[in-house]
């Protein structure tokens, strides 16, 4: 059932915006595996990035918060949670959630007043953090550009910047292009959207 949901939305936020549903697809799989909330906790799926929060929040002082480093879910909570505790805004702003990993400084981009309303949004549902991924990509022209033509070189700076093949081999995993072209391509040869 779960699946069915992601699809049918998958095919909907694709025909809305205009790409290929298994490009929007390959971004589910390659951002989050698939997942917008943890199995375990039931809490939106996060990635809390320090660099951003000392951007919002340039004297906070050290904590938890800072040598996040992981993505352990339980971790990122952690670190996402210090940060709280010095400003709920600034935390939140400083996070990318749910499966399209948007970060919440882009709330206003999205067409939300609030980045709680987009953090709130985005717990309504998988479906949802469909539609802000998509969203994403179609207030962002080069990027749409790029999704359409297939140039996954510049999807890949587009969303996760300039240095994604660099972090790529510090993490020890398949540059951001590469697993956007494969997911895109697995996608592609099955049936889902047919």
């Amino acid at each position: 059932m779960k699946e069915r949901i992601i699809n049918l939305a998958t095919r909907y936020e694709a025909c809305r915006i205009g790409v290929e549903p298994e490009a929007l697809r390959a971004f589910i799989d390659v951002e989050s595996s698939g997942q917008g909330f943890d199995t375990a906790t039931g809490k939106i799926i996060i990635q809390f990035e320090p660099v951003w929060f000392r951007r919002h929040e340039p004297f906070a002082p050290s904590g938890a918060w800072s040598i996040n480093k992981v993505e352990r879910q339980a971790k990122e909570w952690a670190a996402f949670n210090d940060a709280w505790s010095i400003n709920p805004e600034s935390a939140m702003k400083s996070t990318s959630i749910g499966m399209g990993q948007v970060m919440g400084f882009h709330f206003e981009r999205l067409g939300y007043k609030t980045v709680g309303e987009m953090w709130d949004d985005a717990k309504r549902g998988e479906e949802r953090q469909i539609h802000q991924m998509a969203e994403f990509i179609n207030t962002d022209r080069k990027l749409w550009t790029a999704i359409r033509t297939k140039d996954w070189h510049t999807v890949a700076l587009r969303y996760n910047g300039a240095k994604y093949q660099e972090l790529a081999i510090k993490w020890g995993r398949t540059p951001y292009n590469i697993s956007m072209a494969e997911a895109y391509a697995r996608h592609k040869k099955q049936e889902t959207f047919r």
